[in-house]
């Protein structure tokens, strides 16, 4: 992971979150943390849940019937 930190994409991602509302976007963000989960220690995927879980809760907005 040259370059590359978990904490940082955490942290870059959920301060994206409020402006993510393309589906692209919330699925690349959704995909990337998804995959980070896997490989971060277990003490921080508790930090991850609630973002996955916000990504997750958008994308379910976007495919709910307007109305």
């Amino acid at each position: 992971m040259s370059g590359i930190t978990p904490y940082r994409t955490l942290h870059d991602i959920a301060r994206a979150l409020p402006t993510l509302t393309a589906r692209a976007e919330i699925e690349a963000a959704l995909d990337e943390l998804e995959y980070l989960f896997e490989v971060i220690p277990p003490e921080m995927q508790e930090y991850a849940e609630p973002v996955i879980a916000a990504l997750r809760s958008k994308l379910a907005g976007l495919d709910a019937p307007a109305g």
